[in-house]
């Protein structure tokens, strides 16, 4: 996860692993500010906006890391590499966006060069620790891009095996947190916070539970995947509710994560947030007790929406579900005419039209494309 300061200011742009510069085709303009859809969503768009995004971050002169790479960014890059290969698909693009490619090829290049490579953070410069934390976040998350990035080609990769086996080298093997990892935290949510390190440990899960076993069948990765299946259940219940979905995400196809009393309290406590219209806010879902309230909106957010309608989807057989239905339907009206779903910061209010105020919607996009192209391989009633 990655600060960026700039005199007074503290910039939340959470960054995690390297990726080459893309710089051979200038970004698309966008059609003005973002405003509601009457649905149904535009797949297009969705793509011009998240690449659009990806080519910013990519650029950005703060973002530049070591070796000809660029920094990758927990609200931008990660959920890009998650979705955009759905888009590609929906699209029928013939090969894959240049952004992604650049992506892949850089965190492909960190992990090959990984004892080389210069955490983002060190405890010279930044307190601390911070080395420790952010070579430790860096290790995780290039395991999920390119655990995702191999399921949705069909087939694992020598480089994907190495960047799990740099994950697993860091996992804590003893101790309360035994299973999890250290994590970036800069008390910013909810990629920098104090629960992160579970959030972090979820997605792994997450990308883990959806790869061919026959990728994971050495004595050490059983191990290291029971560590984190025990360290998840341990710290489940002190967990914000945001974190938790991630877990009840991953659990459908990892099912002895969650017991029965704890699917059926998670069902509930999602209605209970539920807004008027339809959809979920994201200061609901995470501990906000330590979110500035002036930086709390009000309304129903892409994010939270999204999140839940991932989790639902791969828990529920089919739309009958309300839930499922309801967040599905928010989503597919309210795209904005730009493409993105519109979400905000939880630590600090910021102009929605700016690059950083665009940070949380970069996340909430790539979640809604998710939902969205999943829910169209589900049986309808």
């Amino acid at each position: 996860m990655k600060l960026f300061r700039a005199g007074m200011y503290v910039f939340p742009a959470v960054c995690l692993v390297g990726l080459s510069l893309w710089r051979t085709a200038p970004v698309h303009g966008f059609a003005g500010p973002a405003t509601v859809g009457a649905g149904p969503w535009d797949k297009a768009a969705a793509a011009r906006y998240l690449d659009d995004r990806e080519v910013w971050w990519q650029d950005w002169p703060r973002a530049q890391k070591d070796q000809g790479t660029v920094c990758i960014s927990c609200h931008t890059t990660v959920p890009y590499a998650m979705a955009r290969p759905a888009l590609q698909a929906a699209l029928h693009e013939p090969a894959a966006a240049a952004p992604e490619t650049a992506l892949i090829a850089s965190v492909e290049r960190r992990v090959g060069h990984w004892s080389e490579v210069v955490p983002f953070y060190s405890d010279a410069n930044d307190g601390p620790g911070k080395t420790a934390e952010s070579h430790a976040t860096e290790a995780v998350m290039n395991a999920v891009i390119l655990l995702s990035y191999d399921a949705s080609h069909g087939h694992p990769r020598a480089i994907t095996r190495t960047a799990l086996d740099e994950a697993w080298a860091l996992q804590l093997q003893a101790g309360d947190d035994a299973g999890g990892w250290i994590w970036q935290n800069f008390h910013l949510s909810p990629w920098e916070s104090n629960e992160s390190s579970y959030q972090g440990a979820a997605m792994l899960m997450l990308e883990l539970s959806s790869t061919s076993s026959a990728s994971l069948r050495s004595p050490d990765d059983t191990r290291h995947l029971e560590l984190l299946k025990s360290y998840l259940r341990k710290h489940y219940a002190e967990q914000p509710l945001l974190n938790q979905l991630y877990v009840y995400w991953a659990s459908a196809k990892a099912p002895k994560l969650l017991d029965a009393a704890q699917r059926e309290d998670m069902l509930a406590r999602v209605r209970k947030l539920q807004q008027a219209d339809g959809g979920w806010k994201l200061a609901s879902l995470d501990s906000i007790d330590r979110v500035e309230k002036t930086a709390q909106p009000t309304e129903s957010d892409g994010y939270a929406t999204a999140l839940v309608a991932l989790a639902l989807e791969a828990n529920t057989a089919n739309h009958k579900d309300e839930l499922l239905h309801s967040a599905l339907g928010w989503l597919n009206n309210h795209q904005g005419k730009d493409g993105r779903w519109q979400a905000a910061s939880l630590n600090k209010q910021r102009d929605p039209e700016s690059n950083i105020g665009k940070f949380m919607s970069d996340t909430a996009t790539a979640y809604a494309v998710l939902a969205l192209e999943q829910s169209a391989a589900k049986p309808t009633p």
